[in-house]
């Protein structure tokens, strides 16, 4: 049988590609002059779709999947990530060093939200989780948005299993941060500390909500009763 190639998955990609996807896509996610993803190109495809791709293809090489992720095209360099994604999870102890070494090396192509938060917990977040946190705290510093996007989703992976001391100080860092999608990612972080331990989200509240932009306070208490939403945005 036939190994399978990267041009067989371009092909399928190109059957699949929609115009009018493609056009919502360029929109949702802001590739308009001037926006974050400015410049970004689109052929149509859907997120399932692009998962879907992954399944049917699982025999692509490694270096295909690298290509991928260096595609000038969104939804290959999201289908690339997404092979990382998979084959971390299935890999062995040196095959998961080996992804994570390739996704830091992709971090120039990792250049939109849903590229960032489909991956950065499961590779990054999965790899430091008994390991040092000082790329964290590195990328939280950085000049590049999606650096720290990345750092502060990695730490879902811990969210998840209950320990958040890595978000919490993530989360003090990027109270001053400038950028709207850094206040969303570091809502969204709060409110799902919240659906775990809703006293640890209220003391981080309590102790910084002065400082906290408009948007990450209102993403933080998405879940909150109406009542005490409106007692801390009034704060």
């Amino acid at each position: 049988m036939r190994s399978e190639r990267l041009s067989d998955v371009r092909r399928q990609i190109a059957r699949l590609a929609s115009p009018h996807r493609r056009a919502v896509n360029m929109t949702f996610f802001k590739s308009g002059p001037g926006e974050y993803g400015e410049g970004d190109e689109f052929i149509g495809l859907s997120t399932p779709q692009v998962r879907g791709l992954v399944k049917r293809f699982r025999g692509l090489p490694d270096t295909d999947v690298a290509a991928l992720v260096r595609s000038r095209i969104h939804e290959e360099r999201a289908l690339g990530l997404m092979y990382l994604v998979d084959r971390y999870r299935c890999g062995d102890a040196p095959a998961r060093a080996r992804i994570y070494r390739a996704y830091l090396s992709a971090f120039p192509f990792i250049n939109n939200w849903d590229l960032v938060d489909g991956t950065a917990e499961h590779i990054v977040g999965a790899h430091l989780e008994k390991r040092g946190k000082a790329p964290l705290w590195k990328w939280a510093r950085s000049k590049r948005l999606w650096d720290r996007r990345i750092a502060m989703l990695a730490t879902f992976a811990y969210i998840k299993r209950g320990r958040f001391t890595e978000s919490l100080r993530l989360l003090r860092m990027f109270l001053g941060d400038t950028e709207d999608l850094m206040h969303k990612a570091c809502g969204w972080m709060l409110r799902e500390i919240g659906k775990r331990d809703g006293a640890v989200l209220r003391r981080f509240l309590g102790a910084n909500v002065k400082r906290m932009p408009r948007t990450m306070l209102r993403y933080a208490i998405e879940r909150f009763p109406g009542r005490e939403r409106k007692a801390w945005l009034a704060r």
